[in-house]
């Protein structure tokens, strides 16, 4: 009986160590996968939107896909390939066939120089590199948001990790090696769930005044000035929008305007005979559908007692002079009052001020200037702006090529002092004489540091409008500086357009892994599993007999047999 039991026991034993072996081999296959972590970097997706229903952008946010270049073989089948790619690299070929065309991608991830970062203080190019790189990249971002892209794309900004990733990438694909699940190379994983519509993105419009002041007696309502700038952007990948020209120079000309006044009007020997109205509207991507809902607020008496308005856009472009854009008549008397006074004002910068008129179609809903929505509403409005020719729909709105070392602070100084001498010396009495009430050097000079500070800040805030909730920090920070210099300073909240929808999911984290290939891995297991058979069978040969071995492969008698 006892030599049963002590086969029984061997057996037993001889299989725990047989168990113990096959979870050391489980235990080495998992660790060949998960060690193969190479980096982690946050990226930006191409916005997604609709118009009127009509779908925009990229439609998908997930992936999962290995990893491809520029250098990969003509032809290839990449609809399961995720191509990396720098912006230098990319050619028209590939624009036109996988965005324009909508040839199958598995997904596709633009490098972005560090130039182009929110953040940036330190790149210096030259301006020939300045001039093609940022054409280049406005040029794409308006391919890339008026295509619909069925793949996910992303933006990320160069960096030493993802050099040398791309650099195996290309150096895999350019020896006939691109990577897949049987060759292995790079994974690309961004998890991400199904993108959401926005429900009801709001605009938030700020607005304040400088009262004039009325004569002793006079019962008539003060004429108005309205200075008018759109804060708001958009672009290609709305975390990266932050509009240092579009409109970032007219929203701090419009500040700083403010100040120059504030200080004219807080003594009541320098007060002017005109009220002064500040708005700074949201929703100018939009057809200016903040500016629309704004003027519409007012009642008619009120709208009736603008004499004219000013809106300024696009600043820093002006570096060799602005543009006047007009929907009245050159020979209107206000438009050309304010014509002649900017160019009068100009001429001793200078400067040049053309001056462009563009009727418009009442019937059409594109607007392509924010002075066309005074204008639809018979208040005479001009646009200065340093853009010669009407922007199209979603173009010239901030996007990511619109970034702070592109912008001509000087130019902004310029277009500044250009309006407030002109201003000024409308209010007081002074068109046409050499009078320099903003002269340098004075308390009234215009202030660079100002300019410069804002600016700084606006190009670090991304401002795509249905992504701002009602009381953003940034919202309040505007609030609380134009309300430093004017009085009666309130927002004004509303629902964007309905005829435009917009889906979350802007930024994510890109994991990106180097796996070994299939046949790697079998082979591993194969090598693995032979030697640690060969050992099992020596230690138990060795230790306990050949019989026992051989009994561990045999069939187990039957109970009718062991009962017998």
């Amino acid at each position: 009986m006892a030599d049963p039991q002590i086969a029984a026991g061997r057996r037993r034993h001889v299989f725990e160590s047989f168990y113990s072996i096959i979870t050391l081999v489980f235990i080495l296959i998992a660790c060949v996968e998960l060690c193969d972590a190479s980096t982690v970097v946050d990226v930006y997706r191409l916005i997604q939107y609709d118009i009127s229903g009509a779908p925009f952008g990229s439609r998908a946010a997930s992936i999962n896909h290995h990893a491809g270049s520029s250098f990969s073989p003509p032809g290839s089948d990449l609809s399961r390939t995720v191509a990396v790619l720098t912006l230098r690299e990319l050619n028209e070929t590939f624009v036109r066939e996988y965005i324009e065309q909508g040839k199958p991608l598995g997904g596709l991830l633009l490098l972005l120089p560090q130039v182009f970062r929110s953040d940036n203080s330190q790149t210096v190019i030259d301006d020939g590199d300045y001039t093609d790189m940022k054409k280049k990249l406005a040029d794409l971002e308006q391919k890339l948001i008026h295509s619909t892209i069925q793949y996910p794309v992303y933006f990320a900004f160069e960096d030493e990790d993802l050099a040398n990733v791309l650099a195996d990438i290309q150096r895999n694909d350019a020896a006939g090696q691109p990577a897949t699940a049987t060759t292995g190379g790079y994974k690309l994983i961004v998890t991400s769930p199904a993108p959401k519509k926005l429900a009801s993105p709001t605009i938030t419009n700020i607005q304040g005044w400088l009262p004039g002041l009325k004569a002793d007696g006079d019962s008539n309502q003060l004429p108005t000035i309205a200075i008018v700038a759109s804060y708001d952007t958009f672009g290609a990948a709305p975390a990266l929008s932050v509009g240092s020209d579009s409109n970032g120079s007219g929203v701090v000309a419009l500040l700083e305007i403010a100040r120059l006044f504030s200080i004219l009007y807080s003594n009541p020997n320098t007060r002017g005979r005109y009220n002064i109205l500040f708005g700074l509207t949201s929703g100018g991507p939009y057809n200016y559908n903040g500016t629309q809902k704004w003027l519409k607020s007012f009642d008619q008496r009120l709208r009736e007692g603008i004499d004219y308005a000013i809106c300024l856009n696009s600043l820093s472009s002006g570096e060799n002079g602005l543009w006047l854009h007009v929907s009245k008549p050159p020979e209107n008397a206000y438009v050309k009052q304010i014509f002649e006074g900017l160019s009068n004002v100009a001429e001793e910068l200078g400067l040049k001020v053309g001056l462009k008129h563009k009727k418009i179609n009442v019937s059409n809903s594109r607007v392509a200037w924010e002075h066309e929505q005074f204008s639809r509403l018979r208040v005479t409005a001009a646009t200065l702006s340093g853009l010669s020719v009407a922007p199209n729909l979603l173009e010239h709105t901030g996007g990511i090529s619109d970034k702070r070392e592109f912008v001509n602070e000087d130019a902004v100084v310029r277009s500044v002092k250009l309006v407030a001498e002109s201003l000024a010396r409308h209010i007081y009495g002074h068109e046409g004489k050499n009078v320099n009430i903003f002269a340098d050097n004075s308390s009234l000079a215009v202030n660079p540091s100002y300019i410069g500070s804002w600016l700084d800040l606006l190009s670090k805030t991304p401002r795509v409008a249905p992504f701002l909730s009602k009381d953003n920090a940034f919202i309040m920070a505007l609030k609380k500086e134009l309300a430093d210099h004017v009085v009666e300073v309130n927002l004004q909240h509303d629902v964007i357009d309905g005829m435009f929808t917009f889906y979350d999911s802007t930024v994510n984290t890109l994991q990106i892994y180097q796996v070994a290939s299939v046949t790697f891995d079998l082979l591993l297991l194969l090598v693995l599993g032979s030697y640690l058979i060969t050992l099992f069978s020596i230690l138990v040969i060795t230790t306990r007999g050949l019989d026992d071995l051989i009994s561990l492969f045999r069939r187990p008698p039957s109970r009718k047999m062991k009962s017998t």
